[in-house]
């Protein structure tokens, strides 16, 4: 190309000229009557609540991508987009910025459509759904219908999290660091009547369906199992001091012999009757400030355990011990029946509540791994205790501790522990003490020997402690003394299933029998039974706001809640100049209608759905997005669904997803589908993350207007800076329109895909979209100064004929097609995909220099490179392939194709250690890298091996084949 003026990329022009060509010419309209080759993708919608920013760009462009791929691969792909548009953040900004939600929403929306247009990504926009528009939301006012009608939406009064200021019920994920996500307002318990769906109906097929989702990611099935959180144990009955029966669900009835104290939650409706008159203050308070917490604060395993004694007690059923109750906020209300036995020995929660307040800690399970320890102190045993623990094999180690050597002991089986405890026995000096902890808890003392395996075993252990050495007077129970010894921290605490132990008749039972043995044993005895308990609750569905479809209820004095007939759907949102916070049953005029059943003066239901119930169900109103007479039809939704390849960010793993499947599977058993999951692939992307910057007085403010040295344009204080997930709530965002702007959309997409792996967080740069945008640059050069040194289109190279420049450049070729196909249909790896497209530009450009080269490779690189291309970058794919001499539009065009032939390496690279670190790698043909002494010599023939070598003398020079050259120099 020397010599040869080629004119500059202008990415404005090209990206205005074909802006429209894909939307005008049909590309991605479907007909979803076709029978072959159809495939669902569906991005999760977004919520627009604000303008689309570059950290939403990372979804949709990679739907966009994979879309364009499977279009060109023969596919019938249905890629619908719709809008997430209730809710209370838009609501919010709404009102923030002094308008109403509605106009708010449909304004934000049109701008997002403009700025998919400016990014080049394309939807079956005749689909389009608006979950705000009575056309959407009379059907999801149905959906509610087809729940009450089956018993699976119903309203009872529960405790929930209000905000005072936005004035409506939030979710506990919706509550973070005890206060409000939207407003920063600190929540209040209150108790209200609320609207539920009975998804706990659904729970173990929730669970078990899991096992289907096999092209799921595992932590997202992971995390759905953990939030259904099945466990199977037993209901124990507890008799409390006041007569009262405290019932208990544990995993673990094996362990009934440990449990050294109850722990129920705050909420729980025996707290008052079992508080003594000394304890009532206290507890008061504690109830007030627990209350307050989330569900997912108080379930932290970071978070310090914290609680108070009620004064009462009750009766261990098993050994009769008497033990106390005290309250504390990791017991919920919610899970089990809000009270807990508490087995500090072998439960972590409890160990660390029980270290914490000094209560009793008895070990009931051995170690499965039968180690135990033993610290033994400098003269408190007979001078030849380490000749003798030799004579015995028990390992041990001497370190410097407060008064000369300590023996740190390591005692390994039943007979090892057995045969120290007969040396300490013998051997304790006078004055002292010795303890054996793990496996077995024994402690040796002058006159006698103490296993610790009852509370009673626990004082008096602690009593002889503290006479012995002053040091214990502080303690309250032995394992928060023996918890001091660093030595001892990791064999204090277990959860293995281990043979029972200081558990009665039990004694001795395997782990494996224990928990079916003391079952029935309970069953027996008339104190316990086998249950099965989840963590999953039934889903509150009531906001106390305007912005939400209304729940079509009547509530009638003469006929209780009536439904709203089909006929009259939908219930339409009552119009209004300004909302502000009123709810729904605050606009006027509102509420009063007549009962669909008797005529009579009734009121609507006040309250709107969760804006999840909107995004629940919206895969399948895509197929008939305009059918005003059906939500959708269950012939057409089994043809298309279940959905394909599913993509949205993982922190909607949970939620969104849990909820999707059980309306599936509602659905599913009314007959109205075919189907018992809804996503059969599903692919989490990683988050765009950006610098935050946060003022103590004046909140977040954007980098843009971040003034010199991080410091507050308003005030001058120094500003908390974090790489936060870009979000307009921390002002934090990049607007795609500036990108655009200076470097084109193409340049924004490539550096969106090329920038990681698309699973993981990254943080947004500008070099690197500025690195993009050289890349595209180049290809521009390179392509068009070489458009005439190409054969005739269709025109083939021959293998055969090519010099060893040729060969290596088809070669590289068809493993790039090979490569980048199986990277953005199979692995999602658009970012290797990337890399490997500028690889083979690396290599075509030098060949496209060379004094001769081959027109009909040329040919077939470059058109190949410009379809590979053409997803990634559609703007510049569009005007190249125009460019190369192709009629019509590289969508209309298949898929380039490999030869298997052509894929085995003739030069293979291998690494060259030098001193034991790789310093270089050679490119050697296949039958040199075969051969040890031939692969050596070349390696040492290489200039850059030659450069790292200098003047050092090379004493060794040894080649494994296919693998590796090891230099050893001096």
């Amino acid at each position: 190309m020397a010599g040869k003026n080629v004119e500059a990329y202008d990415f404005h022009a090209i990206e205005e000229r074909w802006h429209s060509t894909w939307s005008e010419r049909g590309f991605f309209r479907v007909d979803t009557q076709a029978k072959e080759n159809r495939f669902y993708y569906l991005n999760m919608f977004p919520y627009p609540s604000g303008y689309l920013h570059v950290g939403h760009g990372r979804n949709y462009i990679i739907g966009d991508v994979f879309t364009r791929t499977k279009i060109m691969r023969g596919y019938r792909v249905l890629n619908p987009m719709g809008w997430d548009a209730f809710g209370l953040p838009a609501e919010n900004a709404a009102i923030d910025n002094n308008t109403h939600p509605r106009a708010w929403t449909l304004a934000n929306i049109a701008k997002s459509r403009d700025q998919f247009r400016a990014w080049g990504v394309q939807f079956d926009w005749e689909r389009e759904v608006t979950t705000c528009l009575p056309e959407y939301y009379k059907w999801t006012q149905w959906l509610f219908l087809q729940l009450f009608s089956r018993g699976l939406a119903y309203r009872k009064k529960a405790v929930v999290n209000y905000c005072p200021n936005c004035k409506t019920v939030l979710a506990n994920e919706q509550v973070v660091g005890g206060a409000c996500e939207r407003c920063g307002t600190t929540p209040e318990p209150r108790e209200l009547t609320q609207w539920f769906f009975k998804i706990t109906d659904y729970a173990d097929r929730l669970l078990q369906d899991l096992d289907q989702l096999e092209r799921w990611p595992e932590n997202v099935v992971k995390m759905q199992e953990n939030w259904i959180g099945k466990s199977v144990g037993a209901e124990v009955t507890f008799k409390a001091e006041t007569g009262d029966d405290l019932v208990v669900f544990t995993t673990r009835p094996d362990t009934l012999w440990g449990a050294t104290f109850m722990v129920l939650a705050p909420e729980h409706p025996l707290v008052d009757r079992l508080t003594t008159r000394e304890q009532r203050d206290a507890v008061a308070a504690y109830r007030d400030r627990a209350i307050r917490a989330t569900e997912i604060d108080r379930l932290s395993t970071e978070r310090e355990k914290t609680g108070v004694f009620t004064g009462g007690y009750a009766v261990n059923p098993v050994n009769g011990e008497k033990i106390p109750i005290w309250i504390a906020d990791y017991v919920l209300m919610t899970y089990g029946t809000g009270a807990i036995m508490a087995v500090p020995a072998h439960d972590e929660r409890d160990f660390a509540f029980a270290v914490q307040y000094g209560l009793p800690i008895i070990p009931v399970l051995a170690r499965v791994d039968e180690v135990a320890k033993s610290l033994v102190w400098p003269g408190s045993v007979c001078a030849d205790f380490p000749r003798r623990l030799e004579a015995l094999s028990i390992e041990y180690t001497t370190e410097k501790v407060a008064g000369g050597d300590g023996l740190f002991v390591t005692l390994r089986g039943e007979k090892q522990i057995d045969a120290f405890a007969r040396a300490m026995r013998e051997c304790i000096a006078h004055g002292h003490s010795n303890e054996i902890v793990g496996h077995r808890f024994v402690f040796t003392f002058e006159d006698t020997q103490i296993a610790l395996d009852s509370v009673a075993a626990d004082a008096e252990i602690l009593r002889r402690c503290k006479a012995l050495y002053h040091g214990c007077g502080k303690h309250r129970s032995v394992l928060e003394m023996l918890w001091g010894c660093k030595f001892y921290r990791d064999v204090l605490f277990h959860a293995e299933y281990g043979a029972m132990m200081a558990s009665a008749e039990f004694t001795g039972t395997p782990g494996e029998r224990a928990k079916a043995e003391v079952t029935r044993f309970l069953e027996k005895n008339g104190t316990g039974k086998e249950a099965v308990n989840y963590r999953l609750h039934d889903w509150l569905i009531s906001r106390q706001r305007y912005w939400g479809a209304p729940i079509p209820i009547v509530h009638c004095p003469k006929c209780g809640e009536v439904p709203v007939p089909e006929k009259d759907l939908p219930v339409l949102l009552p119009e209004a100049k300004t909302i502000g916070k009123m709810g729904l049953a605050d606009i006027p005029g509102f509420a009063d209608t007549p009962c669909p059943k008797c005529g009579g003066k009734a009121k609507r239901d006040g309250d709107t759905m969760d804006t999840f119930v909107d995004s629940s169900w919206y895969y399948l109103r895509y197929i008939d997005p305009k059918d005003a007479e059906h939500a959708f039809v269950r012939e057409h939704v089994d043809r298309w669904l279940p959905v394909n390849q599913y993509v949205g960010g993982v922190e909607h793993a949970i939620l969104h997803l849990l909820y999707s499947r059980f309306i599936t599977k509602a659905l599913y058993d009314m007959g109205h589908v075919g189907f018992k999951e809804p996503f059969a692939r599903l692919f989490t992307q990683g988050m765009i993350c950006h610098p935050a910057y946060r003022c103590a007085k004046h909140g977040w403010v954007h980098p843009t207007e971040v003034a010199a040295g991080d410091t507050c344009p308003k005030c001058g204080e120094a500003l908390v800076v974090s790489s936060l997930k870009m979000s307009k709530s921390k002002r934090n965002t990049v607007d795609p329109a500036d990108i655009i702007a200076r470097y084109g959309a193409d340049a924004e997409r490539v550096y969106t895909l090329f920038m990681g792996p698309p699973d993981r967080d990254i943080d947004w740069s500008e070099e690197g979209i500025r690195g993009s945008y050289r890349f595209l640059n180049r290809v521009w050069t390179l392509i068009v100064g070489h458009k005439d040194d190409l054969a005739p289109v269709g025109a083939d190279p021959r293998p055969d004929a090519l010099d060893e420049a040729g060969r290596a450049l088809w070669r590289r070729y068809h493993q790039t097609v090979k490569k980048v196909t199986e990277d953005l249909e199979e692995r999602f790896s658009f970012n290797t995909a990337v890399a490997a497209i500028m690889e083979l530009v690396n290599e075509l450009a030098p060949y496209a220099e060379s004094a001769k080269p081959d027109p009909a490779l040329l040919r077939q690189t470059i058109d190949g490179l410009v379809l590979l291309l053409s997803p990634l970058a559609p703007f510049l794919g569009e005007e190249l392939w125009r460019r190369i001499g192709h009629d019509g539009s590289p969508l209309e065009v298949r898929w380039p194709e490999y030869m298997e032939s052509a894929l085995a390496e003739e030069s293979i690279e291998i690494p060259v250690q030098i001193n034991g670190k790789v310093r270089a790698r050679v490119l050697v043909p296949a039958d040199v890298a075969a051969d040890a002494d031939r692969l050596a010599k070349a390696a040492l023939a290489d200039n850059d091996v030659r450069a790292r070598i200098g003047e050092q003398k090379v004493l060794k020079a040894i080649g494994v084949p296919n693998k590796i050259v090891t230099l050893v120099v001096k």
